[in-house]
């Protein structure tokens, strides 16, 4: 299973590159967002970055709507556009270039740059590496009904030791609308789900998911 840090994502477009190089899978970052977002806030230059809140840094590229909530912490990248009744819960740090859209639910999350999650998304406590795209209504389930803790399912199983994990992302993936990431899901480089889909576990890189028993290779 190529489901590492390194098999996943491409830390030259986040700014949480060096904190992600300490662990060998994305999930065992997830403890420590909010303690590297509140480090990582104090050596932004207040001449690029506001600090509209106690904790919230915004790129002064940025647009963010006026009905937009962003909660403490969390960083907003260059050229990344909030729009209208977003709702950053805290603990996310959005890269540059990202699109958090209406009524997008954000909570302990690392956006790479480029990633967009234009309407009507849940996501949390997950990575979604660059150039990631969450369709329409498509959302990430962090805990499962049952609250044991989460297990990656793929070739072998891998026990994350974890209550709350959603999803990770990596590079180049498609998300296809109204859509539902279960707990654990691992999706690799440039695979795609199609629209409605109710994914667990691990996609291959390259992959077309049309349901768990039709997840083929990408031609080309």
């Amino acid at each position: 299973m190529n489901i590492t840090i390194c098999d996943l994502l491409d830390l030259s477009h986040t700014m949480a590159a060096d904190y992600l190089r300490q662990f060998r899978y994305p999930w065992e970052a997830l403890d420590g967002i909010k303690d590297l977002i509140l480090s990582l806030g104090e050596t932004l230059s207040p001449e690029e970055y506001d600090c509209p809140a106690e904790h919230v840094w915004v790129h002064k590229s940025a647009v963010v709507a006026p009905t937009a909530y962003l909660g403490a912490p969390c960083i907003i990248g260059p050229e990344t556009e909030v729009r209208h009744c977003a709702f950053i819960r805290g603990s996310a740090l959005v890269g540059a270039h990202c699109v958090v859209g209406n009524s997008v639910e954000l909570k302990n999350v690392i956006l790479f740059d480029n990633v967009q999650t234009p309407h009507y998304n849940y996501v949390g406590d997950s990575i979604l590496g660059y150039k990631s795209h969450m369709g329409a209504g498509s959302i990430t389930s962090n805990v499962k009904s049952d609250k044991t803790l989460v297990v990656v399912k793929g070739e072998t199983q891998i026990e994350t030791g974890r209550k709350k994990m959603g999803a990770i992302l990596g590079d180049f993936v498609e998300v296809g609308c109204n859509s539902v990431l279960n707990p654990g899901t691992v999706i690799g480089r440039h695979s795609s789900v199609y629209p409605t889909s109710c994914v667990r576990g691990v996609v291959p890189e390259g992959s077309i998911y049309k349901d768990k028993d039709h997840i083929i290779r990408r031609q080309g």
